[in-house]
């Protein structure tokens, strides 16, 4: 099970867990596969907290991104359900140190990112029983190489940007200039659709990043 000690100290909230934890029979392809990437996740050794509650951090995005899909579009493939959830997947195992440190080292790893996540889900689908043209459509998805232009690929990006905006962006906030902070919500806007950018104001942000935020977009 998910449930586990971390570090010894704290539990998962139960209440937390409703949409990782899955029925104790594994009857379906979609059931194996998302417990086996949630144990994956489970593994990571970096810490989040949310709530006053620790959690893997992977885990923990992992949970966001597939519920943050599922409100933005109940009726979601299940291709796109399992890469929302694998977006991550042992992201930790690809340090961002052991490439260069400047903007060539920066895109090389992000592609890089893209391929490991993609294999490393592939091999969890076929274990779990799908045929290769499931398999190779996650991965399509998660390697993001139609943005814009394939609609599944384009919610895949509208969540991603959506997750960042409810959760990651206090973080930049407090490491970055207002400059700095503009330019990264300019980009994240224009990666999305018009029914993200909708349901991006939406979010309950705090008044110092909505403000941030209607700046940076010139609302």
């Amino acid at each position: 099970m998910l449930i586990r000690e971390i570090r010894g100290e704290k539990k998962l909230n139960s209440v937390s867990l409703k949409s990782i934890i899955l029925p104790k029979k594994m009857n379906t392809p979609f059931q194996k596969a998302s417990e086996w990437i949630d144990a994956e996740n489970a593994q990571d050794p970096n810490i989040e907290i949310d709530k006053n509650t620790e959690y893997p951090k992977e885990l923990l995005y992992s949970n966001r991104m597939y519920e943050r899909l599922m409100q933005f579009e109940p009726e979601a493939s299940e291709q796109i359900q399992i890469a929302s959830k694998a977006q991550h997947i042992c992201r930790w195992k690809v340090a961002r140190e052991s490439y260069q440190m400047d903007r060539v080292g920066y895109l090389r790893w992000r592609e890089d990112l893209k391929k490991f996540h993609a294999k490393t889900t592939a091999e969890i689908l076929e274990k779990a029983g799908y045929n290769q043209d499931f398999i190779d459509r996650v991965s399509f998805l998660i390697e993001k190489k139609l943005l814009k232009k394939d609609a599944e690929t384009q919610l895949l990006e509208d969540v991603i940007c959506l997750v960042f905006l409810e959760y990651y962006l206090d973080p930049f906030v407090h490491k970055h200039d207002d400059e700095k902070l503009k330019n990264i919500i300019k980009k994240t806007w224009d990666k999305m659709s018009d029914k993200g950018h909708q349901e991006a104001l939406k979010i309950n942000y705090s008044e110092e990043n909505l403000n941030l935020i209607k700046a940076s977009l010139g609302l």
